[in-house]
């Protein structure tokens, strides 16, 4: 019988573990997320490519920042006018400080008048010497008695004024229903498919501006409202209207609180509905706390 070379044990085991190796790979290192994480939270990229159709409040409100912030991290003034290609900052800058302004401003968007500094007194004039010279009193005269006075005319009866009917107010921005239906879906913070309200209604119905305001967003180029409509009202206050039919304001037109500026549709939508949202300083905040009750 032929022998074989006695191999050493120590060799024998440095073989067995290379065996092992190769046979059973490592395992990749898989990064493992927590259940209760939400799954809409998205990690923003710090810079935008801006493509065609986009405009300075589009991207703000996609993002759920204040147009001025953005803005401002890009160095971009009134009109805001940005190119497609051209990239923004999306993220604040290291110390980044909002400016003041000139005229400070409240929350509901009123301005606040700062009060005027007190004036210095006046400078006392030199004192001169005054000689006093005996003064004689005058005569007094009794003047006739007047004529009593006529009696005036009764102001004639004014038609009795109808009061407006009633809206909810914010400071500067009187907010009204932009739509009749029914609630179908309600407002809840922190969900990003839940920023605003769901308003049922038939395919036609018109869509009217919650408060007065300019348009400064109407097209199709947010993922998720179909026909859209951003009104801004003022520096504070945004509203918007999607799954339009067909949006019937451009951008820069000045809209009127109660005028027809859409009508309503499904557009990015599975049904016949208007989504509307309100925004103060770029954040969503609830409808139902600003408009009236019904």
């Amino acid at each position: 019988m032929r022998k074989f070379p006695q191999v050493p044990r120590p060799a024998v085991c440095i073989m067995l573990l290379l065996l092992s190796a190769c046979a059973s790979p490592p395992r990749p290192q898989i990064e493992e997320r927590s259940r209760n994480r939400p799954e809409t939270v998205i990690t923003r990229v710090p810079e935008y490519a801006v493509v065609r159709g986009d405009t300075m409040y589009g991207i703000a409100f996609r993002l759920g920042l204040d147009y001025r912030d953005l803005a401002r991290w890009n160095g971009i003034h009134p009109p805001y006018t940005i190119h497609p290609g051209q990239r923004l900052k999306v993220v604040p800058p290291a110390g980044d400080v909002r400016p003041a302004v000139a005229t400070p401003v409240r929350d509901d968007g009123v301005a606040v008048t700062a009060p005027l500094p007190d004036r210095p007194p006046p400078s006392a004039a030199p004192s001169r010497p005054v000689t006093s010279a005996p003064v004689t009193a005058p005569t007094p005269r009794h003047p006739a008695p007047l004529p009593p006075p006529k009696p005036a005319p009764p102001p004639p009866a004014k038609p009795p004024v109808t009061p407006p009917p009633p809206a909810a107010g914010n400071g500067s921005v009187v907010w009204r229903w932009p739509v009749k239906g029914r609630l179908l879906a309600t407002f809840a913070t922190g969900d990003p498919t839940r920023q605003g309200i769901d308003i049922d209604g038939k395919a036609g119905d018109p869509v009217l501006a919650a408060a007065a305001g300019n348009v400064v967003y109407s097209g199709s180029g947010l993922v998720g409202y179909g026909e859209l409509i951003i009104v801004k009202h003022n520096d504070t206050w945004l509203s918007a209207y999607g799954h339009n039919r067909k949006r019937l304001v451009a951008e820069g037109d000045r809209v009127t609180a109660g005028q027809v500026i859409a009508e309503l549709g499904r557009s990015g939508a599975s049904r016949d509905q208007l989504h509307f949202e309100i925004r103060r300083n770029g954040k969503p905040v609830d409808p139902l706390g600003q408009l009236p009750k019904r």
